[in-house]
């Protein structure tokens, strides 16, 4: 007869009675290894022993607490109780990006800093109790304020190009004028799982560690890849990890065995002290398995024979540690179970003492450190002037301060406001592919590598996930990055290093960790039929429906100037994600109505100014017949439909650029609209998802009731090469068009 249904279904049971059986069991083989040598002493195997058993029976807790409803979190770290350590052996200073099976690791990491009761506060985790001390309730995460633990949801090694970046970030911080907060020799510590390497995002963050090192950067992270064989349902071939990763140029590959802490300690130790003293990445294999399956969701027998399951469970590193500490006369059988069974008892009490505490129960609280913005504090911020005397020197002369020269177009005045941003503020970085010795491929960035030099400008490699992922990874230590994401095409590359990770940071760590930025993006139509679609993307629905960021997009220099003041100070004082739009089509404009009039040149704002988070500009204010809300290239092709269609009809046409696309203004939007029975809103995006729908819903819910809207919007495809992209994209044609068309309108 076969296993019991109850038994092959429920391997928790199986794992915990088998545990029980094998420490019963055991026949002690005295001395049989010498904890010197493994680099352990009797007192440092009884505490890893613990912190293993704790961490074995928050699992147990878990699966046994979902059948009530008090759980709400089953992703376990049974079989990878090895992790503990890097628990012990990396510094509790040492940033640490984990994946979802640490719990080993966190119950050891726990003891380096006094007051800290990591059941408890993983049992708050499980419950999505208010009192999180991780996430406030949002999340089952494993995250530290006081132990350096940046908390993560990452499933799919997402975490990966962060975690370089904080690497990288180390130097620069030492370099820069900010005070890190932690030491200078310290190590970034990030761990996954097999399966998780083959992601193209952790590809990546491999091959950019290698590069950094390969050139002579200095790059101290641990990537630990604990590797247990399968992931969810699919295998890892056999020796894939190891072919992988041994020969790759400047990582350094280590192997230690998480099953065995005899044998793993100095394995672990060497991989972590190479790391801290030669400043160098170091690609950590560490050996595990997969205990209960996947999660308490996951039934094994679907996918694997019952003897591959009971050969992965006899490989149970918590037998391999009870029988050390047998064998060394530590603790009889007894004692250990006792041991064993006393934690699970007071993980089910906090579990269920837990339950009891204060769930999140408003959407204000759910949200509250999601998209912290003190308006105040962030307009005082951006005004604030840097002082005189410096800045006049920085620049050479009075004469030569910017707002002393003639009027400019886009391209330069975003050029001098970097400049002057990058003087006021120590701390911010500027990066990005191109960017450096070029100045970038339209000449924005031009000079800043040689007023800043290289620590503060310099050329990334060909990645944005690389790009966003070193945004964040520098921000994390205190720094201002400045990333530029050559085109709005290539943006969707990296999407998710936005989307899930730099704009989530304060969500899921209830506003303890952030990772300031502003990202600058050149993006939009109209380069005359140039480059086609990766040249001329229009679409910004992906970056609207991410929670928490700003977009912005400005349509003059004198605004892009101010709104990059303004998007700077609240990432210093709320330390917020935002996007920056920088129109290609308009960097060079000069002109509005007719060549060389030069009316699109502006004065560089003086120190001081700045526009104010979601203001509008209007343009012909007092008109009162029609109004046309637009943005960005919209702007231009607007005036210059009001322009002729006012030469030929009686009706005024005011016109709102919106500037601020995320959030949208639904009170500067209100004002505007409730005066005018005629709106035409003028998106140069694709019309599904585009601004102009989210205007239309405002209209709406507003109560706003103007008998006369219209949508002038792109088409739903991507843009073509040549004149056929004229077919795509709105025009001044269109807009006037629609202005006649309005004329006819009778309320």
């Amino acid at each position: 007869m076969g296993a019991p249904a109850s038994k092959v279904i429920n391997r928790a049971a199986v794992v915990d009675e088998n545990f029980v059986a094998f420490v019963q069991q055991h026949v002690t083989k005295p001395r049989a290894q010498n904890l010197a040598a493994a680099g352990l002493t009797a007192e440092k195997l009884l505490e890893l022993f613990e912190s293993q058993i704790r961490s074995r029976q928050l699992d147990m807790m878990a699966r046994q607490l979902k059948l009530e409803n008090k759980v709400f979190y089953t992703i376990g770290s049974s079989g990878h109780e090895g992790n503990v350590m890097l628990g012990d052996l990396v510094r509790h200073t040492d940033p640490a990006f984990l994946h979802y099976r640490s719990g080993g690791l966190m119950m050891q990491r726990s003891r380096q800093v006094a007051g800290i009761d990591p059941i408890w506060d993983t049992c708050l985790s499980f419950a999505a109790s208010q009192s999180d001390p991780a996430s406030g309730g949002r999340h089952k995460v494993w995250g530290s304020k006081p132990l350096w633990v940046i908390p993560q949801t990452s499933t799919i090694a997402s975490h990966l190009p962060k975690a370089v970046g904080c690497a990288l970030g180390i130097e620069l911080a030492q370099r820069s004028a900010i005070d890190m907060a932690i030491p200078n020799d310290a190590i970034v510590l990030c761990n996954f799982g097999d399966a998780s390497t083959n992601h193209s995002t952790a590809q990546g963050a491999f091959n950019a560690a290698s590069w950094s090192a390969f050139q002579g950067l200095k790059t101290p992270i641990l990537f630990v890849c604990e590797d247990n064989g399968i992931g969810i349902s699919v295998k890892t071939p056999e020796n894939w990890i190891s072919e992988n990763f041994k020969n790759r140029p400047g990582l350094r590959y280590f192997y230690a065995d998480g099953l065995d802490l005899a044998q793993g300690y100095h394995q672990v130790k060497a991989a972590v002290d190479y790391c801290r003293r030669e400043r160098k990445p170091v690609f950590l294999h560490l050996k595990t398995t997969r205990l209960m399956g996947h999660a308490g969701t996951d039934f094994e027998v679907d996918y694997r024979r019952l003897e591959e399951l009971e050969a992965c469970e006899a490989q149970d590193p918590l037998w391999r540690t009870a029988a050390l500490v047998m064998d060394h006369d530590l603790m009889s059988a007894a004692d250990i179970l006792t041991q064993y069974r006393s934690i699970y008892d007071e993980c089910m009490e906090k579990a269920n003492r837990a339950h009891h505490e204060q769930k999140i129960t408003t959407l204000q609280q759910v949200m509250a450190p999601l998209a912290p913005c003190d308006q105040d504090a962030v307009h005082q911020e951006a005004a604030r002037v840097a002082d005189p005397a410096a800045r006049q020197a920085f620049f050479g002369s009075e004469q030569a301060l910017p707002e002393n020269q003639p009027p400019k177009h886009m391209a330069i005045l975003i050029n001098r406001g970097l400049q002057d941003l990058l003087h006021k503020y120590p701390q911010t970085l500027l990066f990005g592919e191109d960017v450096a010795q070029k100045g970038g491929v339209y000449t924005v960035t031009k000079q800043l590598l040689q007023k800043f030099g290289p620590k503060r400008i310099f050329n990334t490699l060909l990645d944005e996930q690389t790009i966003l992922g070193l945004a964040q990874g520098y921000a994390t230590l205190g720094l201002l990055p400045i990333p530029e994401i050559q085109y709005l095409a290539y943006f969707h590359n990296a999407c998710d290093q936005i989307r899930g990770e730099a704009a989530s940071l304060q969500f899921f760590s209830d506003g303890q960790f952030s990772n300031p930025m502003v990202v600058r993006i050149a993006g939009l139509g109209y380069q005359k039929g140039f480059g086609g679609h990766f040249h001329n993307d229009n679409s910004i629905a992906a970056l609207r429906d991410i929670p928490g960021v700003i977009v912005a997009c400005p349509s003059r220099g004198d605004d892009a100037v101010n709104m990059m003041r303004t998007l700077v100070a609240l990432s210093k004082v709320n330390q917020r994600v935002s996007l920056f739009i920088e129109p290609i089509a308009l960097y060079m404009q000069k002109d509005l109505f007719k060549e060389g009039d030069g009316i699109w040149n502006f004065p560089y704002p003086k120190p001081g100014e700045y526009t104010a988070l979601g203001a509008p500009r209007i343009y012909q204010p007092k008109a009162e017949d029609i109004l046309i809300i637009t943005y960005g290239n919209g702007v231009l092709m607007s005036l210059r439909a009001i322009r002729r269609f006012e030469q030929q009809h009686p009706s005024k046409v005011r016109l709102m650029d919106l500037r601020w696309l995320q959030p949208l203004n639904a009170k500067a939007i209100k004002k505007q609209c409730e005066k005018f029975a005629r709106i035409i809103i003028v998106d140069e995006g694709r019309r599904s998802a585009c601004v102009g729908e989210g205007i239309i819903s405002i209209l709406a819910e507003q109560g706003i009731q103007c008998p006369y809207v219209r949508l002038v919007t792109g088409a739903d495809t991507f843009t073509p090469l040549a004149d056929a992209a004229n077919l795509v994209l709105p025009s001044e044609t269109r807009i006037l068009k629609q202005l006649i068309d309005s004329e006819g309108f009778v309320d």
